[in-house]
């Protein structure tokens, strides 16, 4: 058909025509003008069609491989990854290419979310500035000398900072205060009455919270309570999740002979969960440099 010409215009058809009437796609028919491929050699991989990268897959696995023997951390994703080659190492390629090399590689995290049924929570607790809303809980670690102690936090919902911690043998009404006391001490410089008016305390309906002596001190500091949903977690999720991530990174694996031991660790891991440990929703910053960032800002 090709070597045809029209009857109405007496020109041969073109390439175009010939293509859409048999339904072939034009790189076929043109890669059949080419030379018979070679039987003998092996057959040369496909080329990647469009755009070329400014970095080869090879480098790039080199470049993820080597930011996963560096961190500190275990257990990351590849938004972190990401996030890390991005900003450090200048290195800007797309999420979806990091994640399609981490799977083939089996580079990337075992940890998986578990499917959770519907709840009537919304999900919308969501604070633009700090000092808004705070969040408290506690967990339990097991030692060798001491049996159980408790561990008691305080966290900031606008950048999951780690404010106040206590370890403690019990685990009452009493020692549910000197967390969020260290937490208001530190960020109003003060623990008189008032000292921290405005403030929002979410927290679940442990017995040590919901105590006389705990909703007074908290009332005392000019905080209000914020009850989380009865058996749901998750609605406590800002300090529910920094308990994951300490017993992920600090405390799983360890075998912990005294109490003071377990306080060297908290300690220690919130130095560096404040400093360095990236969170999404603060643009994979640190809570401390998220902190500064804003405090700059409103300086200029």
């Amino acid at each position: 058909m090709a070597k045809a010409t029209s009857p109405a215009g007496g020109q041969s058809y073109g390439i175009r025509r010939v293509c859409q009437v048999w339904g072939v796609p034009r790189s076929s028919f043109y890669a059949a003008q080419g030379p018979a491929p070679d039987s003998t050699l092996p057959a040369a991989p496909p080329a990647r069609r469009g755009p070329k990268p400014a970095i080869t897959d090879e480098a790039l696995l080199a470049a993820i491989k080597r930011d996963l023997e560096t961190s500190p951390w275990t257990g990351e994703g590849h938004r972190k990854v990401w996030a890390r080659l991005r900003v450090r190492d200048g290195i800007r390629v797309s999420r979806k290419r990091l994640l399609r090399l981490m799977r083939e590689n089996a580079l990337l995290s075992p940890h998986r979310a578990r499917r959770r049924d519907e709840d009537s929570h919304e999900r919308q607790i969501i604070t633009t500035a700090p000092n808004v809303m705070w969040a408290t809980d506690a967990t339990q670690v097991t030692t060798v000398q001491h049996g159980k102690v408790w561990i008691f936090g305080v966290a900031e919902h606008w950048n999951a900072e780690f404010l106040g911690w206590h370890v403690t043998k019990r685990g009452t009404r009493f020692e549910a205060t000197q967390a969020l006391a260290m937490a208001v001490r530190q960020q109003f410089g003060h623990l008189s009455a008032g000292a921290a008016r405005g403030l929002a305390l979410r927290h679940d309906h442990g017995s040590n919270f919901m105590a006389e002596h705990f909703q007074k001190q908290v009332r005392f500091w000019g905080i209000s309570p914020s009850y989380a949903f009865v058996s749901q977690p998750e609605t406590n999720g800002v300090i529910e999740r920094f308990f994951r991530t300490l017993k992920e990174q600090a405390i799983h694996g360890r075998i912990f002979q005294t109490i003071n031991e377990v306080r060297d660790a908290v300690r220690d891991f919130a130095a560096r969960y404040n400093a360095e440990w990236l969170i999404e929703k603060n643009g994979y910053r640190s809570p401390l440099d998220m902190r500064l960032d804003t405090d700059l800002r409103r300086a200029a």
